[in-house]
């Protein structure tokens, strides 16, 4: 049996609540591993942050691992920091030092992602926090199953074994719900430095390892990997030579290799494999190079080789945890972009089957998650993608979601499992197109969005313009909110999630009736800009309308032809818009209206474009 390589490089993440400890910690590993610049160290004897009790010369290890300015006038970790050392057994290690407040959890999240081991820190004093519970659950989600769980500051309780066994029993059903089999539960003073790299004399009860001692001992030599995943990065032209440029993980590839594109699912053979040391016969795990196929096929920035002995089926719909990372909640039926690797597309999360409860671990439903908040969702890409489960490949299996209007990362995901469901939905194709069925009723199909608050007068002037184009002998239809909330929108409120699904579906609706080859109406609230982003997508270019009817507020609530003003000012309708709740005006929409204007000219204005 061969002996396992040893892994050259052993990437550490270390968490925990503000101020239990965690650079102190670090700090003293560093200093006694000797793996701090001596002129660093003696900075730190002589830098102090405000408000620190620490000896005038002694080493206040807590700023060798705080990267900004800002960390150390406010005493906190914001930024993940980052250091190495050499360990004794001649492994790299990597220390990612993650910020403890609640807010930037995902910054430790993401961190988490990349890691091999994890440094959770507990204050003796404090005990279980929920913040070490969230710590523990995004490292078992994010595959990180060897965890130091160390309890620090065991010198303010004269080193009490007793204390020990107390938060060790605290923590322990945690422990086992996350099925972390790899843990150790370390007591130390990373203050005095007893069990972080030796193990001193105060705790002659423990006869477990050293902080130091767990990281080094684990044995991370990497796993048969026969599923090798090479994702295209860019397209690489020098004279006459094209290659494919981007990293190889999970496995090997050989020159004479079939592959298969994904997704298109075209085949060819590995001809070259390229990098600037010089040609490859074999490249290996996390390997970067250019690869050259024979044929010469198409493939883009996106695209994914595999093996064509055991290809990834690509599919659009998956289960997958998530970390939520966003300051707006997550909410269900809003389109968000998808990126895994160098592979992006949008996606919309369809369900969200609930969010994990980190102190009980049980699973609560949830319409929305909140900043912070861990749960499991049904997801849909507009294209299909080649994502392995998580469990599978820590590689090939992670995704981030990203807001559209902003660009911010506001989700990190696992994927649980693709759904069969995307492998036995197949598009079908007509002859008889949207074009030909409106050509055979003499007119163009599009789409007339009406967005303004209530009131506005969007039905009003919707209901004119359909009459005067029946008039025309045009087909048109009316979409109207109130009249689909009747029916087909009926279980639906008005929470933002709810509005995303009922624009969404009406979206969808419009699109059938435009393919049908009508001029559709819609005449609806729909407050949220990023919402009527997403029903545009839906169209091709020039046939969807965005049609803002800009009315005064004022005057809204004067003419409040339901009553639902007078039913906002007395507290019946929280989520009024324009009250309780948000109205994002267009942007940039096609047409905008004055909602003072009398009806007629309002009219001939949409006419001319309508038809």
């Amino acid at each position: 049996m061969a002996t396992p390589k040893v892994k050259p490089v052993i990437r550490l993440l270390t968490c925990g609540s503000v101020d239990d400890g965690k650079s102190t910690l670090i700090g003293r590993l560093l200093v006694e591993t000797d793996s701090i610049p001596h002129d660093t160290v003696a900075t730190a004897r002589s830098v102090r942050r405000g408000g620190s009790t620490i000896a005038a010369g002694e080493i206040d290890f807590s700023l060798l691992t705080d990267g900004l300015e800002a960390e150390r006038e406010q005493g906190i970790t914001i930024d993940v920091a980052y250091r190495s050392m050499t360990l004794l057994n001649g492994s790299r290690l990597i220390i990612a030092d993650a910020p403890g407040h609640e807010q930037y959890t995902r910054n430790m999240a993401v961190a988490a992602s990349r890691s091999d081991v994890a440094l959770v820190l507990l204050d003796a004093a404090r005990g279980v926090r929920p913040q070490t519970l969230r710590h523990l659950t995004i490292c078992a989600l994010m595959g990180v199953s060897r965890v130091a769980i160390v309890i620090n500051k065991l010198d303010m309780f004269d080193y009490s074994k007793e204390k020990f066994e107390e938060i060790s029993a605290q923590i322990a059903p945690a422990v086992a719900r996350l099925n972390l089999n790899e843990h150790a539960i370390i007591p130390v003073s990373a203050l005095v430095g007893d069990n972080v790299v030796f193990k001193g004399e105060n705790m002659n009860w423990y006869t477990g390892p050293t902080l130091l001692e767990y990281i080094q001992n684990q044995d991370l030599a990497e796993d048969s990997m026969t599923s090798p995943h090479f994702g295209i990065q860019y397209i690489s032209r020098v004279d006459t030579f094209r290659g494919l440029a981007g990293t190889l993980v999970n496995g090997k590839f050989n020159v004479g290799d079939e592959v298969v594109i994904l997704p298109s699912k075209k085949r060819a053979t590995i001809s070259k494999m390229v990098t600037f040391d010089g040609e490859l016969v074999t490249a290996g795990h996390e390997q970067t190079l250019n690869i050259v196929l024979e044929p010469e096929v198409d493939a883009a920035r996106g695209d994914v080789l595999h093996l064509a002995s055991n290809a990834k089926q690509p599919a659009d719909r998956f289960t997958a945890n998530i970390v939520w990372l966003g300051e707006s909640d997550l909410i269900h039926s809003r389109s968000y972009i998808l990126i895994s690797g160098s592979t992006s597309t949008p996606a919309i999360v369809t369900t969200i089957k609930h969010k994990v409860n980190i102190e009980s671990g049980e699973h609560d439903s949830a319409r929305t998650l909140k900043m912070n908040e861990i749960g499991t969702i049904e997801i849909a890409t507009d294209s299909p993608i080649a994502l392995s489960n998580y469990s599978d490949s820590r590689e090939t299996g992670n995704f981030i979601l990203v807001d559209r209007a902003t660009l911010n990362t506001v989700g990190a995901g696992m994927v649980v499992h693709a759904l069969r469901r995307s492998e036995n939905v197949t598009e079908q194709a007509y002859e008889i197109d949207a074009e030909k069925r409106a050509a055979q009723k003499g007119q163009v199909g599009k789409v007339l969005w009406f967005t303004g608050l209530s009131g506005s007068g969007k039905s009003t002037i919707a209901n004119e313009v359909a009459k005067e184009l029946y008039a025309l002998g045009r087909h048109v239809y009316v979409l109207d909110g109130d009249n689909l909330r009747l029916g087909l929108n009926k279980d639906l409120g008005f929470a933002k999630e709810d509005r995303a699904e009922n624009v969404r579906r009406v979206s969808e609706v419009a699109k059938l009736m435009m393919d049908a080859g009508l001029i559709v109406i819609v005449a609806l609230v729909s407050p949220f800009r990023v919402d009527r982003d997403q029903a545009r997508e839906l169209f091709a270019k020039g046939k969807f309308i965005e049609v803002w009817v800009n009315t005064p507020a004022e005057l809204c609530a004067q003419r409040d032809p339901k009553g639902l003003y007078k039913k906002a000012a007395a507290g019946d309708l929280p989520n009024m818009t324009g009250i309780g709740q948000e109205y994002e005006a267009p942007l940039s929409a096609e047409v905008k209206l004055d909602g003072t204007l009398e009806l007629k000219v309002n009219t001939e204005i949409i006419l001319e474009i309508a038809k």
